[in-house]
């Protein structure tokens, strides 16, 4: 098994990789996108081992999760105050940021948080979008009905009467 340490940045993914004595296999750096996790995950399978890694929480960490999670990695995401907690350093970089995190995962001392599996956050996405229309929707009948009593808008008042449903597009009756 193989343990990798992953700290993000915007413009790139610092990872440290170790075997499990301790030792250092590979440091590097890749572009946190598609393409670079990509690369990233098959530069690292020519070793010919599972990796364990570990990434503290932050923008753009579930994405990377997901993504290395794809290519056949476990991934945790770390809650970074915890994490700090106990390594706390001096000098804080992003390369010893990862081997940290690397160190973390080889001795399975990762204060990992909860990550929903995908069947469940799409379903929250799902409610999310829901309540958004919900919301817009509610927000248009309001506009339609203070229209309604501008007198210079006749047409309007046909439209936002409680009638309203029934001046459809199609014409099709609707029930509450």
């Amino acid at each position: 098994m193989l343990y990798a340490g992953l700290d993000l940045s915007r413009k790139r993914l610092d990872f440290h990789l170790l075997d499990t004595e301790g030792a250092t296999v590979e440091v590097g750096t890749a572009p946190p996108d598609v393409d670079g996790l990509r690369s990233l995950s098959e530069r690292l399978a020519r070793h010919g081992e599972p990796v364990r890694a570990a990434i503290e929480s932050m923008n753009g960490a579930r994405f990377v999760h997901d993504r290395l999670e794809l290519a056949g990695w476990q991934v945790e995401i770390a809650d970074a105050q915890k994490v700090k907690g106990l390594a706390p350093l001096a000098c804080k970089t992003d390369r010893i940021d990862a081997w940290v995190l690397a160190e973390l995962s080889r001795r399975e001392l990762v204060p990992a948080i909860w990550l929903p599996d995908p069947l469940v956050r799409a379903e929250r996405e799902r409610a999310r979008w829901r309540l958004h229309l919900v919301r817009h929707r509610s927000s248009l009948k309001q506009r339609v009905h203070g229209l309604r009593g501008n007198s210079t808008v006749g047409a309007m008042k046909r439209v936002a009467s409680t009638d309203y449903r029934r001046w459809s597009p199609s014409g099709a009756q609707t029930q509450s």
